[in-house]
C-alpha cells in the first residue's frame, strides 16, 4: 500500500518550540569561528524568537559587526527574516526585530519502530506536524523494507511545495555516525547504508540515527531535563539517554540497545537476534500482543492471566533498568509505546522491581511515566536531528 495521508494535524502545541540548546554554546578557536558563530546566532533566534541584532549580540557575546554580518548572509540564504521595527518607545532610531523564518523550509520525519507500519511526516521547523502519512511494512525485510522507506519518503516530498531542509530516520538496531544500520534484525538488516541510499535518491541531506536515540532527542525538547532515560517500546525494545545535556551512543554506538540484555537465567522466549530470554523477547509488542490475543476471553481467569503476562513483562524490564537508574542516579525514566500494552500492571510491576532492586533513597524519588508525545515521538525527534546537523539548531 502506498503512502496515505492521514490529514492535517490540529493537535496540542508544537513541542520543538523554544528547546533547550542539547549542548554548550560560546566562542570557539578562530579557525572554526565563523561556522561556530552562525549557529550560535541561529540557535538564539530560534530559542528566544523575535530579537534585535543588539539583541544576539548581548545574547550571543559577538559584536554587533559580527553579527550584522552574518544575519545579512542569513537573511540572504532565507533562513532569517526582519519582522519589522520593535514597537515599544526607546530613545534612538528603533531597532528592526528578526527571527528565523519558521515557514522557509519543511523537515521529512521517518520512524521505522512500528511492526505493521512505517510512519512518516511532514514537520515545519517548530516540530508542528504539517501532514502525515504511512506504509503497511506487511512483514517486509531486507531489499523489500528499504523500498518502502523509499516509497513512503517519495509520498511524503510529494505533500509539501516548500523546500526540504533534509530527512530524518529514527530505524531499530545499531546505526553508526554514517547512517549504516549495523545491525536491525527485526527488519533484516545487516550493514544497510540507509542514509548513502536515501541521499542518492532524492538529492537531499539525511541523518539517520537508532529510534531511541532519536525519540529522546524529542523528550528533552519537550521537558528540558539535562539527565534523561527513554525506553522505546514497539517492534523491539531500546533507550536513549542523554546525560549532563549531551545525548550518549558509546564506542559502538550500541548504547541504549537493552532489548538485547538477557534477562535472568531462566531461559525464556526466544528472541529474533536468536538467543534465548532477551528483554524484547518479553517486551516487544509483537510478542506481547500474541500472548493477549492467545488468550481465551470467555475463560473465568482471562482478566488475571492477562494481568501475570503484563506483570511479567514489567518486572524484566525492571530487572534491566535497575543497574542502569542506580549507576546514573536518575530520578526519572520516560517510556514511549503504546498505552494500552505500557500502563497499569505492566507499570506498577517495573515500578515495585525498580524499587525493590535499588538503594531506598533512589527509589523513593524515582519516577516512571509515559512519554505526553504518542507516537509523533519519533518523527519530532528526526526533526531535531535535521535542524541540528543541518543549522547547528537544537
Amino acid at each position: 500500500m502506498g503512502p496515505g495521508a492521514r490529514g492535517e494535524s490540529g493537535g496540542p502545541a508544537p513541542l520543538l518550540t523554544r528547546p533547550r540548546a542539547l549542548r554548550p554554546i560560546g566562542k570557539v578557536l578562530p579557525e572554526h569561528a565563523r561556522t561556530h558563530n552562525r549557529a550560535l546566532v541561529l540557535q538564539t533566534l530560534y530559542s528566544a524568537g523575535a530579537q534585535s541584532r543588539a539583541d544576539v549580540a548581548r545574547e550571543t557575546g559577538l559584536t554587533r559587526v559580527t553579527v550584522s554580518d552574518l544575519v545579512a548572509e542569513l537573511i540572504a540564504e532565507g533562513l532569517v527574516v526582519e519582522l519589522g521595527q520593535r514597537g515599544e518607545a526607546r530613545p534612538g532610531k528603533p531597532a528592526t526585530l528578526l527571527d528565523v523564518d519558521r515557514d522557509a523550509y519543511r523537515i521529512i520525519g521517518v520512524d521505522l519502530s512500528e511492526h505493521r507500519r512505517f510512519l512518516g511526516a511532514v514537520v515545519d521547523l517548530d516540530g508542528g506536524i504539517v501532514a502525515r502519512a504511512e506504509v503497511d511494512r506487511a512483514g517486509a525485510t531486507g531489499e523489500r523494507a528499504v523500498g518502502l522507506v523509499t516509497e513512503l519518503v517519495r509520498g511524503l516530498l510529494a505533500r509539501t511545495e516548500t523546500p526540504v531542509l533534509g530527512i530524518g530516520v529514527g530505524s531499530p538496531g545499531v546505526v553508526d555516525p554514517r547512517g549504516i544500520v549495523r545491525s536491525a534484525p527485526n527488519l533484516g538488516w545487516a550493514d544497510v547504508a540507509l542514509r548513502e541510499r536515501l541521499a542518492a535518491e532524492f538529492e537531499l541531506p539525511v541523518h539517520v540515527a537508532n529510534d531511541a536515540n532519536v525519540a529522546v532527542l524529542a523528550e528533552h525538547g519537550a521537558t528540558h531535563r539535562d539527565d534523561l532515560l527513554l525506553v522505546k517500546i514497539g517492534h523491539g525494545v531500546g533507550a536513549g539517554l542523554i546525560i549532563g545535556g549531551r545525548p550518549v551512543i558509546g564506542g559502538g554506538f550500541a548504547a541504549g540497545e537493552i532489548g538485547h540484555v538477557v534477562v535472568g537465567t531462566d531461559g525464556g522466549p526466544r528472541c529474533a537476534c536468536g538467543r534465548h530470554g532477551c528483554l524484547e523477547a518479553w517486551l516487544a509488542v509483537p510478542r506481547l500482543t500474541a500472548q493477549l490475543d492467545a488468550l481465551d476471553p470467555g475463560a473465568p481467569d482471562a482478566a488475571s492471566a492477562r494481568e501475570r503476562i503484563l506483570a511479567e513483562a514489567g518486572r524484566r524490564l525492571g530487572i534491566v533498568l535497575a543497574p542502569v537508574v542506580a549507576a546514573l542516579n536518575l530520578s526519572e525514566v520516560v517510556v514511549s509505546g503504546p498505552a494500552e500494552l505500557l500502563e497499569g500492571p505492566l507499570h506498577e510491576a517495573t515500578v515495585e522491581t525498580l524499587r525493590t532492586r535499588t538503594m531506598a533513597e533512589l527509589g523513593r524519588d524515582l519516577r516512571l511515566r509515559m512519554t505526553e508525545q504518542a507516537e509523533d515521538i519519533v518523527l519530532r525527534g528526526a526533526a531535531v536531528m535535521v535542524l541540528s546537523g543541518q543549522l547547528g539548531v537544537s
